[in-house]
């Protein structure tokens, strides 16, 4: 007989490695753990995980069963919260971002939850490729990212778009393309593609390419590079929220630059899905607030796309 039970349990078997931590976090005993994977490689008639004292390793048909457990427990909570998409001020809010906006975004969802409490919040900072398979897993109901993907199963619809900057150390006097030749490059996941479409539309008679700027370093975390360029490391292209947010911001300065360039931010959701209205109420609110901040009573660029 199928128990949704066995299968959770086998779940945080796996991800917690451990019996003993299993019980502890499901509130059960260590026999009620063995027993309920007992009961659940009975109904599957397989063997899920070989036994070594106290630890163990996952069969072939573990792994299998494991990997079909997660994609259930997703798709459940997906229709699960799918229920409820009337409402503005309750629910769970499953969101994925990468850092860059959401080092702005998940604070004013915290700030729109605590005037309502009904809802709840559940956020991932990631990057785009991760985003977009936590979407089609249905493990958020949404994800802003900062490119397209072909995928037949997604929809991308242009939301926002966030300047670039130019970020250099404070004490740098600077202003040609050879000055920051000089400096070097502080690279990130996003770094040399942004740091391209900046320097082109600003030096387009002298730039040529990334690869003539030398690279004084690199991480994975967009929120850490201007700690570098704070130390007079080099330079780096971010986009405005990173810069607002930065603990370093004293230390470093955007460089005032003749031609924008724009982050463009796309919501991502599942095809044919229909978005909880509370969604549409947050991406709404933070859109204008963002907009009242970067443009006042200035028209607002157009998305380039």
């Amino acid at each position: 007989m199928f128990n949704a039970q066995y299968f959770r349990t086998f779940i945080t078997l796996v991800e917690t490695g451990s019996f003993t931590h299993t019980a502890r976090r499901l509130e059960m005993t260590q026999p009620g753990v063995s027993q309920h994977i007992r009961k659940l490689e009975n109904y599957l008639d397989k063997s899920l995980i070989n036994r070594y004292g106290r630890r163990f390793t996952l069969t072939e048909a573990g792994r299998r069963a494991y990997d079909y457990s997660v994609r259930l427990f997703a798709e459940h909570e997906h229709f699960r919260h799918s229920l409820d998409n009337e409402s503005l001020d309750s629910g769970d809010c499953r969101v994925a971002s990468p850092g860059s906006v959401g080092l702005l975004f998940y604070p004013f969802i915290l700030g729109y939850q605590q005037m309502h409490p009904g809802l709840t919040v559940s956020y991932s900072f990631a990057f785009n490729d991760e985003i977009v398979q936590d979407v089609v897993a249905g493990r958020y109901d949404l994800g802003i990212v900062t490119e397209v993907f072909k995928h037949p199963d997604l929809e991308f619809e242009p939301w926002h778009q966030e300047p670039l900057c130019l970020v250099v150390p404070a004490d740098f006097t600077g202003t040609s393309l050879q000055e920051l030749l000089a400096l070097g490059f502080m690279n990130y996941s996003d770094g040399i593609n942004y740091a391209g479409q900046l320097l082109r539309a600003n030096f387009a008679g002298e730039f040529r390419s990334m690869s003539h700027f030398p690279r004084q370093g690199h991480t994975n975390e967009v929120a850490m590079v201007l700690d570098a360029v704070a130390r007079g490391l080099g330079f780096t292209v971010v986009s405005r929220p990173v810069l607002e947010t930065s603990p370093w911001q004293r230390q470093v300065k955007a460089l005032t630059l003749p031609n924008q360039v724009y982050e463009t931010l796309y919501v991502v959701t599942q095809a044919g899905s229909e978005t909880p209205r509370r969604y549409t109420q947050l991406l709404g609110e933070f859109r204008e607030e963002r907009r009242n901040t970067l443009y006042g009573l200035v028209e607002e660029p157009g998305f380039d796309i």
